[in-house]
Parts: C-alpha cells; sequence; structure tokens
C-alpha cells in the first residue's frame, strides 16, 4: 500500500505508524514465546485473555510499577536489554509477598520517538524475565507520543495478575513478638532511588556517559554496569518454602524503614540489627559524595537488603537452610508498627 496524505501528515507530526507496526510484528513474537496454558487469545485483540488453571479458590493479585529514573542511565549508555527485567522482577516481587503466584503481565511503552530495534530490546528483558517465571507476557501499548518525551526519553510501566489460594494469602496477621526477621541480598539498587544517584555521580550533564563508563576499584567494574544491574527476582527460591513464612516485605521505595511496617499487624514492631550484614560499596559512594544522613539512607535504598522475611524462630533456622545467602537481620518486639535499625 503507497502512502497516503494522511500518513504523509501524521509522520511530520512526529508519529510513524510503520515504525509502529513493525514494533508490534516483534513483540508478537517475543511476547509468544512466554504463552502458558491459561493463555487464550494472540497478541493484537483488543482486550488478552486469559483462564485461571491449576486453583480450586483462586484469590487473583495485582500490581503495577515502573522502572523509575533508572531509565535516565540506560538512555544515556543506549542499553535497553536490562530494564525490562527489572520491571517485571519488581512487579513479581511485589505479589509474591501475598504468596501469589504470577499468571500475567502487560506493559506500557512510551516514547518520544518510535524506534523498534529499542523496543524489541525492551520486550526481550521483559518476555526472559517473564520466561523465569512462568508468567505469560499477554499484551500491552506502545506509545509514540512527540512533545510530552523528547530525544531518547522513554518510560516503561508493568502490570502484574497472580494468584494464591485462598487459604494460603499471606497477609503477616500472625507476625508475634519473638518471630525472626531474615534478609535476602540484592543485586543493588533494585529500581528505587536513581534520582538521588544520578545526583551524586552528577548524571545529567553533557559527560554523563563518559562517568557511567568509568571503572571504580571499589565497585570492581563500571559505575553503568553496577547501576544497571537488574532488580532481582525471589519468586523461584522462595516459593518452595512459602509455608514456613508468616510475613515477606520487598525492600523497595521508602527502604526497610517504610516498607517492612506495611506487614506488620498492630501491636509489634521489629528490631533490625544493621551490623548482620554489610552494604554494597555503591551506597556508601553514594552517601558520602551526596552528603545523606544514615536516617535518609535507610529510607530511600534498600541498603543491601532486597526481601525481608518474617518467621517463627524455628521456621527461621529451617529457612536459613534452604535460602542460601540468607541471613538473620533482627527480630519482632513489642511495638506500634515501626522500624528500629540498631
Amino acid at each position: 500500500m503507497t502512502s497516503s496524505p494522511l500518513d504523509s501528515a501524521y509522520s511530520e507530526a512526529g508519529v510513524d505508524i510503520d515504525a509502529a507496526q513493525e514494533s508490534k510484528r516483534r513483540i508478537k513474537r517475543l511476547a509468544a514465546s512466554t504463552f502458558g496454558p491459561g493463555v487464550l487469545s494472540e497478541i493484537g485483540l483488543f482486550g488478552s485473555l486469559f483462564e485461571v488453571k491449576g486453583f480450586r479458590k483462586p484469590i487473583l493479585v495485582s500490581s503495577v510499577d515502573g522502572v523509575g529514573t533508572k531509565l535516565k542511565i540506560a538512555a544515556t549508555l543506549d542499553r535497553y536489554d536490562t530494564v525490562g527485567v527489572d520491571l517485571v522482577n519488581h512487579c513479581v516481587n511485589d505479589i509474591l509477598t501475598t504468596g501469589a503466584q504470577p499468571l500475567f503481565f502487560l506493559d506500557y511503552i512510551a516514547v518520544g520517538r518510535l524506534l523498534p530495534d529499542k523496543v524489541e530490546k525492551l520486550v526481550q528483558g521483559l518476555a526472559a524475565a517473564c520466561r523465569q517465571v512462568g508468567c505469560s507476557l499477554v499484551g500491552g501499548e506502545t506509545a509514540e507520543m512527540p512533545g510530552i518525551y523528547s530525544g531518547s526519553d522513554f518510560d516503561l510501566v508493568g502490570f502484574i495478575v497472580g494468584a494464591v489460594e485462598k487459604g494460603k494469602v499471606l497477609t503477616g496477621r500472625d507476625i508475634v513478638p519473638g518471630d525472626v526477621l531474615l534478609a535476602l541480598p540484592s543485586s543493588g539498587l533494585h529500581t528505587n532511588g536513581y534520582s538521588l544517584a544520578r545526583r551524586a555521580f552528577d548524571l545529567d550533564g553533557s559527560d554523563a556517559r563518559s562517568r557511567l563508563l568509568q571503572s571504580y576499584p571499589e565497585l570492581g567494574r563500571s559505575l553503568g554496569d553496577v547501576l544497571l544491574e537488574p532488580h532481582r527476582c525471589y519468586y523461584s527460591e522462595i516459593k518452595p518454602a512459602l509455608p514456613l513464612v508468616k510475613g515477606l516485605a520487598h525492600i523497595t521505595g521508602g527502604g526497610l524503614v517504610d516498607n517492612i511496617p506495611r506487614i506488620l499487624p498492630d501491636g509489634v514492631s521489629v528490631r533490625i540489627d544493621h551490623k548482620s550484614w554489610s552494604a554494597p560499596p555503591i551506597f556508601g559512594m553514594i552517601q558520602q559524595r551526596a552528603k545523606v544522613t544514615n536516617t535518609e539512607m535507610y529510607r530511600v535504598f534498600n541498603m543491601g537488603v532486597g526481601m525481608v522475611i518474617v518467621a517463627s524462630p524455628g521456621a527461621g533456622e529451617e529457612l536459613l537452610g534452604k535460602l542460601p545467602g540468607s541471613w538473620r537481620i533482627g527480630e519482632v518486639v513489642a511495638g506500634d508498627r515501626k522500624v528500629i535499625v540498631d
């Protein structure tokens, strides 16, 4: 089909319909590689169809999140293969805190200029992370919006739906004083605190790329590699251990201080021993360069802790044996749903 005046006018306005169609063709192939038995429709319908199987009384669990200004690091380095992994893993971890199994995922990609190669790399990361946990990438939206986004700016958002048996939902309501807190390490900043990290390393200027490519002895690799390290997914290792767990806190924006109280019932607090682990060097570098207090660091960053598990003392000992790399980080005490960092 030859281009019409409308096609030309829309292109001159900044929207490339042909690029959109090519992107959708590539997305369709990548998404199909994640399809499980519950998927009842191909990519392209106005709505995605999914049949929930394998549950007697399923409770659906949903979450939505974005990658935040970590996207600025990806754009500066022209590396788009990891942020899709970040997005899926963040969302999977969020619904895991209820005990849910991920079922399907949808994405939203917004750009100033639609480049099929860039979109393909983003979706490659989404698809790879979905396959890792048996989650189907069933659809999404790719929007080209000149005037809203400029240059290499873009946004990436994800929506996940999972399910858990009605009688097995994790709520934290059974947490009592005397229970123990275990931690699993993060892989770095994950997807939070990047506005402060960018400020600390002065990454908004014309020399941002060279700064990101610089290697630091304390990091053992380039700053860009450390900042683009994907958000760790905890689903596969924690799922088999869920019967031993009373509560799970995904340590995201708000850090340990603001996230752990989200799963605490009335009448309890937690005491964290900050000497039980050493935060990775990147956090100390940010704190020193940006002159951030300890209190704020623990509210902005995960400080090397990606997931906190609450369990009875006996179950806690068993979990330490089942979860390599985990350690005891603290305990539950009487209180008013606060985190005390010793």
